[in-house]
């Protein structure tokens, strides 16, 4: 979404004359890379003078108070890089970022840096692609009437909910489009810093849900409701024009004494509408009618597990699957809800169990998971958890780090720029502190978020 501007500049130290050694650390005791004079990473090259080229912390702010204007050339050294879920890792490796691309990635004996490129020493960290969060909404407040706040606001919004937390691309998958668009056009011109931004816009509902009514009102926004499939079949492409990236349906909404489900015709041509303009369509779901409304509809995504529901059967989950229906499974909501709702712990227990209980099949089924966590609904930014509650359904590192990064550029039409590292693909990666592949709770312990080859976020 970002471009370089031409009309800004940014002063950031290529690297100072010095005698340090690697391993040393600079007065500030950041990590400092050492340099041979002949350009290349490592002990070689004739000449006995050294240049020490050091990104610390301080350089780091500097990047990011350039926003997009920064040039996205960088050099992530001696890391553990996991190029993809599938394949092997590089202990000790490199990657080269030039003009926001992958230059090259290898051990880092084989990957020669070039002479005043700004270096990161990253021994210790683990590089992973950019994480994707395939279900987020861009409605707090400080992200509301985007055209009133200033850039620091929308970006330090931005960092709090999403590139603290590693990611790279999301998902808004129920915003006001109008005001999502102004928020990308502001990070396009390099004003405000952020991850990739798709979206729906607003959603496609019978009825407002009752728990968003207020929200709407209290906020000022206005969001329509369909009456008829005629209506939702025109509204569809009028949407899509306008910048929507894909179309969410609520098949099912919670209202005050019940939960609504929408028709299957309106339904069936709100889908075939989008699928027409080759946009995916995300579904709300509440419980089975809602399940049973996005299947026979032709839905590509589930928004949600659903544990109002029942145990989900292995002939469901045979139809998700022949559908090629994505699942995105947020499980940390049910907790956030099940607190709100003042359940008993026993009560909020078995409702999770429900819900684990449903991804473990769908898992398992070899159905294809992604990433998300409602966050902009909710406000528990911190992923932890739901790492945790992915890993207790069991999915593997694998598993989890491909509903992070090559299931969603896959099904998000990205997969020839997005999801893994390799040399040409688009930069966009994240450097973890700790090893996911031991624990999962490490996929939130994010050092740095970089996009497109410019530093997002840098944890102080």
């Amino acid at each position: 979404m970002a471009s370089d501007s031409p009309n800004t500049t940014c002063a950031v130290s290529r690297g100072t004359r010095g005698s340090h050694d690697a391993g040393e650390t600079d007065r500030m005791g950041i990590p400092v890379v050492v340099r041979s004079h002949s350009g290349d990473y490592g002990e070689g090259g004739a000449s006995p003078v050294r240049t020490r080229f050091v990104l610390p912390f301080l350089m780091l702010w500097a990047l990011l108070g350039c926003g997009g204007t920064f040039a996205s050339d960088l050099a992530l050294v001696g890391a553990k890089i996991y190029l993809s879920p599938t394949e092997q890792p590089i202990e000790h490796g490199s990657i080269l970022v030039r003009n926001g691309r992958i230059d090259a990635v290898g051990p880092s004996a084989t990957v020669r840096i070039p002479r005043g490129t700004p270096t990161v020493d990253c021994t210790g960290l683990i590089i992973t692609a950019g994480f994707w969060n395939s279900h987020v909404h861009l409605i707090l407040p400080g992200l509301l009437h985007a055209e009133k706040l200033s850039s620091e606001q929308l970006s330090a919004q931005l960092e709090e909910m999403l590139t603290h937390w590693g990611f790279t691309s999301v998902f808004d998958i129920a915003s006001v489009l109008e005001n999502t668009n102004i928020i990308r056009r502001r990070m396009e011109s390099g004003e405000v810093r952020g991850p990739r931004i798709l979206t729906t816009g607003e959603p496609f509902w019978v009825r407002t849900p009752i728990y968003i009514r207020e929200f709407l009102d209290t906020n000022h926004i206005a969001m329509p409701e369909i009456h008829s499939k005629e209506q939702a079949a025109t509204r569809v492409p009028q949407q899509i024009h306008d910048g929507a990236d894909g179309i969410k349906i609520f098949a099912s909404s919670i209202e005050r004494d019940e939960i609504l489900t929408m028709p299957l015709d309106m339904a069936t041509s709100i889908v075939g509408e989008a699928h027409a303009a080759h946009k995916l369509v995300f579904a709300h779901v509440s419980n089975d009618e809602g399940n049973e409304v996005a299947m026979q509809s032709g839905v590509d995504i589930l928004a949600h597990t659903t544990p109002s529901g029942s145990v989900w059967s292995d002939t469901f989950v045979k139809r998700l699957n022949a559908t090629h229906t994505a699942v995105i499974p947020t499980l940390t909501l049910w907790d956030v809800e099940a607190k709100k709702d003042g359940a008993s712990s026993e009560v909020a227990e078995k409702w999770m169990d429900k819900a684990i209980q449903q991804l473990r099949r769908f898992s398992e089924s070899g159905g294809e998971v992604l990433f998300g966590t409602d966050v902009g609904y909710i406000e528990r930014f911190d992923t932890t958890e739901e790492f945790a509650l992915m890993s207790r359904a069991g999915l593997s590192f694998q598993q989890i780090l491909a509903s992070l990064t090559t299931n969603p550029a896959q099904r998000f039409g990205a997969a020839s720029r997005l999801g893994r590292i390799g040399r040409g693909m688009e930069a966009d990666l994240t450097v973890l502190s700790a090893d996911p592949a031991q624990e999962a709770r490490a996929f939130a312990k994010v050092r740095y978020t970089i996009v497109r080859g410019k530093v997002m976020y840098a944890r102080r």
